[in-house]
């Protein structure tokens, strides 16, 4: 049996042959207890089925209309009649695969039925040369993993046309690397706090102190504090500041002040998250209370830090599925995140993700996400 194949993305022959397989990493799709109906591990969906449920899948992607058993025959080129196929799709909503949105509409798949979808996926694929090039000219020349992860989160939504999520965590990489402090004039000090991930934070200070005092203080901290993640310099250097105040009277002064005006501060308190393309869900959202909520939620960067942390495992090696996100938010009802974890040498430094509506083109998705990911590693080892 051969179906139309709607997404043209993708290379394919026909269903009953080789499923594409993500350019770089496998697929963990997150399963939910199946529904009473749904056809258990004992009893396999059959060719035939397997064959028109992917069709309806891929045609619903495609058009976001009701998929009836004519549009299906009209594309079926070995001649299956509307009624043999509406039999199958009758089986299918038996076993939970499908749903009938009104009495006279078509089919539309189920939950149970993009995840069905999504562990079809294997064989190999790719991203277009188009997509590539949008990749390799938005992060070129980057070095900076909070540039990387700013940057992904606007290209993954580019990409994907859906909401683009990247998120920096603490880790050894956010150890500190080394300050620099600069006189800007009367009252001014310029303070630079470089990490060994590449993250430059830099905020002007309040401060009267010559620049020999200044560089007394940054010789000071990165001859002692090198290497030591952020958190620690600082509640060690208020330790010391607090017993060595006496022995380096001029030089602790300065870094004293320096201190306690926050030149040493960051925000590795809680992840730094970047989220793009939430004007995506607008066009495809008609119940205007649902999309308040979820913009509401997008807009609250903890809520994404914690879907991060839920879903995404930073043992894990491929690109995650997780379909139906309300059990960890409830206004992500009908949504899907399609993440993986961000390294840079077996380290990991984030993760990056696209959040959607089900209805999401998932093979071009995990392919963009596998891609970026990979590519993270590359550009922040050789930039190192």
């Amino acid at each position: 049996m051969t179906w139309p194949t709607p997404l043209p993305r993708i290379k394919r022959g026909s269903f009953g042959c080789c499923r594409p397989k993500l350019l770089f990493l496998s697929v963990l799709a997150e399963w939910l207890p199946r529904g009473k109906n749904s056809m258990q591990s004992g009893q396999p969906i059959g060719e035939r089925e397997r064959e028109i449920l992917t069709a309806i899948v891929e045609t619903f992607i495609t058009t976001g209309e009701p998929v009836g058993s004519r549009t299906l025959a009209r594309g079926n080129r070995e001649g299956l009649s509307p009624a043999t196929i509406r039999n199958v799709m009758a089986d299918l909503a038996d076993a939970g695969f499908l749903e009938q949105p009104h009495t006279s509409a078509g089919r539309i798949p189920s939950t149970e039925a993009y995840r069905y979808y999504v562990e079809q996926l294997t064989g190999k694929a790719h991203l277009s040369q188009e997509d590539e090039s949008i990749v390799h000219e938005s992060l070129h020349g980057i070095s900076d993993v909070q540039e990387f992860m700013e940057r992904t989160s606007h290209v993954l939504s580019l990409i994907s046309r859906n909401v683009g999520v990247a998120a920096a965590i603490r880790g050894p990489k956010n150890a500190l690397e080394h300050v620099y402090f600069s006189r800007l004039g009367d009252q001014k000090v310029l303070a630079v706090v470089v990490t060994r991930s590449g993250l430059v934070r830099d905020r002007v200070l309040r401060l009267d102190l010559p620049q020999s005092d200044l560089d007394g203080a940054a010789r000071f901290i990165n001859d002692n504090f090198r290497g030591w993640t952020m958190e620690a310099m600082r509640s060690e250097l208020a330790r010391r500041l607090e017993q060595e105040r006496s022995e380096y009277d001029r030089l602790m002064t300065s870094v004293e002040q320096l201190y306690r005006q926050g030149a040493l501060a960051t925000d590795d308190s809680a992840q730094v998250v970047f989220v793009e393309g939430a004007a995506n869900l607008v066009a495809g959202e008609q119940d205007r209370q649902r999309l308040q909520e979820l913009l509401k939620t997008l807009e609250e960067k903890q809520k994404i830090v914690d879907l991060l942390s839920a879903y995404l495992d930073a043992k894990q090696e491929a690109v995650r599925v997780v379909i139906g996100l309300d059990e960890a938010l409830p206004s992500m009802r009908n949504f899907v995140l399609i993440g993986a974890p961000a390294r840079v040498g077996g380290e990991v430094m984030g993760s990056l993700a696209v959040i959607g509506p089900t209805r999401i083109d998932y093979q071009h998705t995990m392919n963009a996400v596998s891609y970026i990911a990979r590519l993270f590693d590359k550009i922040l080892n050789e930039s190192e």
